[in-house]
């Protein structure tokens, strides 16, 4: 009998659910995409009914249940916080404890109510399967080792916090991980940065990528970024030589308060108030980013010299919210701590779902790992073979729902719109070219759905990095947020050694890699100037996906893992010399990617996407001139 193991992750923020089938991936989601509420914290009742139908079995044929972390330790750790600042955090005790003693305590009986509640006619069957509740990091490092390609890694877990623990580093081998050491609450990096993510005006818990973005506008040779940076790591934290950190909670106010910081404390000691939210980013906006941009990496990387001076490694994985960071990922690679890094590429606590599943699987079900060859190995030149893709267990992260072309027929017939249907893929992938080439944006859904924060070129918006008015429109006529904000490249696996100094596969675009300095374009004399005239400045050959300074978040794409996709990127290519497009994730500000063919093309009709590609269905926006009953657009805050 099969061994089915349902994760969970849920009532923190990006709820998901995952479904793994005798040690196999077999779908993972996340609630926002079905729901359509961004960070979706909710109990994930439609992933979890979607991964059960892409599993073909219903509840009464799971094996156990998972979710992603321990409630009672987490919630003995608000207990002993508050109990620890009191008088303090009065305010915050009376908003989430209550919250606490009726609803997420009782965890266990929730989940079974919840199922239930999904199960039908199956209520005594599904609520008797056993239920397991891994602590929050080992979900994260089950979810980074388990489908990593190496038999045996250090794993390094960083985020914010789960029940105490903040960082890990642990030790996997075969089907067992063993947690070396940990970092307790609240001494945690993953806070300090959501700290200036805050501080500098944007919302907790999904800004962090805007300051990631915001950094390199700062001026690194700048005496107010060196001040900052002096600052930080003189007041606010103090960074011993192992990566450990200890953070003077006097300036912060996350372990009991409703904000991250005590304002008052960093104005004095910064000499800038809090930015407020949607107000002008000013030099010492960016300045303060690039700082702590730096800290970050400093700390990440030494936390890894740790973790292979402990576990005597050659390989690392990583997961945890921070290691999305892939400036701080990049800076790993150069450290050459290690010979081969894998990072999750649905780090977060989306994740997690996937990382309890498998925890559940290896470690209470005591189940072997089996492993594929292990053949890892950088691109190849132009002129070379074709790379063999490093064989992870992830499936490209496509892992999220597929829609046939009768589904995407339906949806184009519902709201009345004119499409062509392109019988031959190669033929609709050579028009696509042609019309990025011609400087359109385009809307892509293909497939099935990628799992984690990012758009791999299955719900993605396309268009022509040479373009160097491109980026600029995307942010705000498309995506209506912030001009600043920088694109990826989806660059051919065997050409990105050509254009990037990298030597490795990017395939989940968690590596932010300079420019071949070839390639760079000089910089006029008053460089250091107002951040959106710095954007018009052309800096090399594919200005929209080139940032300020010099680098991309790039994402390789491989025919053998991806094929539809690399076709594209191919006949770009063949058209115009140029191996790589401008990929963004498929969704306006405040809103989730895609999901379904309806949610892209209201997506497409609420924008200014030029045409929507769906399966093989191309559609025009000026031929939409009969369309009926498109619901009003409503814009949320990110």
């Amino acid at each position: 009998m099969a061994t089915c193991i349902l994760g969970i992750s849920a009532f923190y923020h990006d709820s998901a659910a995952a479904i793994i089938i005798d040690g196999k991936i077999i779908a993972a989601a996340q609630e926002e995409r079905f729901t359509r509420i961004k960070h979706d914290a909710s109990f994930p009742e439609n992933a979890i009914r979607y991964v059960l139908q892409e599993a073909g079995i219903t509840y009464s044929q799971l094996t156990a249940i998972a979710f992603y972390d321990k409630p009672l330790l987490k919630f003995e750790r608000l207990l002993e916080t508050y109990h620890a600042f009191a008088p303090a955090g009065l305010p915050s005790f009376l908003t989430a404890i209550p919250v606490w003693l009726h609803e997420k305590l009782h965890i266990k009986k929730l989940l079974r109510k919840q199922i239930r509640k999904l199960d039908g006619n199956e209520k005594k069957a599904a609520t008797n399967i056993p239920t397991y509740f891994p602590e929050h990091h080992l979900s994260h490092a089950a979810s980074a080792f388990y489908p990593s390609p190496f038999e045996e890694a250090a794993i390094l877990t960083i985020d914010g916090v789960g029940e105490w623990a903040t960082a890990t580093i642990c030790h996997g081998h075969g089907n067992q991980i063993k947690i070396k050491q940990e970092l307790r609450f609240p001494h945690s990096l993953g806070l300090l940065y959501s700290a200036f993510t805050y501080y500098l005006g944007f919302k907790v818990n999904s800004g962090e990528y805007k300051l990631m973005g915001l950094a390199p506008y700062g001026d690194p040779q700048s005496p107010e970024t060196i001040l900052f940076k002096e600052k930080i790591l003189s007041t606010l934290v103090d960074i011993r030589e192992d990566g450990s950190i200890l953070l003077n909670m006097s300036c912060f106010r996350f372990a009991t308060g409703l904000r991250m910081t005590n304002d008052k404390k960093w104005a004095a000691l910064l000499g800038i108030p809090r930015r407020e939210p949607e107000s002008a980013i000013t030099p010492s906006h960016r300045n303060l980013a690039l700082a702590m941009q730096q800290v970050t990496e400093m700390i990440v990387v030494a936390l890894a010299r740790t973790a292979q001076r402990i576990t005597q490694s050659k390989n690392l994985v990583m997961a945890g919210g921070v290691a999305l960071n892939g400036v701080a990922n990049y800076q790993l690679l150069l450290a050459g701590c290690f010979d081969n890094i894998w990072i999750q590429p649905a780090a977060g606590d989306a994740g997690g779902a996937l990382g309890a599943a498998l925890a559940a699987y290896h470690i209470a079900e005591q189940m072997p790992r089996i492993m594929q060859p292990l053949n890892i190995q950088g691109p190849a030149s132009t002129s070379g073979q074709q790379p063999a893709p490093v064989p992870d267990a992830m499936q490209s992260a496509l892992l999220g729902p597929a829609f046939t072309q009768q589904q995407i027929a339906a949806t184009i017939h519902r709201y009345n719109a004119t499409a062509e249907y392109v019988t031959d893929f190669p033929v609709l992938s050579a028009r696509v070219s042609q019309l990025l080439a011609a400087g359109k944006v385009i809307g892509w859904l293909q497939d099935r759905m990628e799992f984690g924060p990012r758009a791999l070129g299955n719900r993605s918006i396309l268009a022509d990095p040479r373009n160097p008015r491109m980026q600029q429109h995307i942010n705000l006529q498309i995506k209506a947020r912030e001009a600043f904000r920088p694109f990826a490249p989806s660059v051919l696996e065997e050409d990105a050694a050509t254009y990037f100094d990298m030597q490795v596969p990017s395939p989940y675009m968690l590596f932010v890699t300079p420019l071949k300095t070839a390639l760079r374009f000089p910089v006029p004399e008053n460089y250091q100037q107002n951040i959106y005239e710095r954007l018009s400045d052309p800096r090399s050959p594919v200005p929209a996906v080139t940032h300020v300074d010099y680098s991309a978040r790039i994402q390789t794409v491989s025919k053998a893992t991806h094929s539809k996709y690399w076709q594209l990127i191919h006949d770009f290519k063949a058209l115009t010399g140029c191996p790589m497009i401008i990929n963004t994730s498929f969704n306006v500000r405040g809103e989730p990617i895609v999901c379904s063919p309806e949610d892209a093309f209201l997506a497409f009709m609420h924008t200014a996407i030029d045409y929507l590609v769906m399966g093989n269905y191309l559609l025009e926006r000026a031929k939409q001139t009969a369309v009926q009953n498109i619901p009003a657009q409503k814009y949320m805050a990110d």
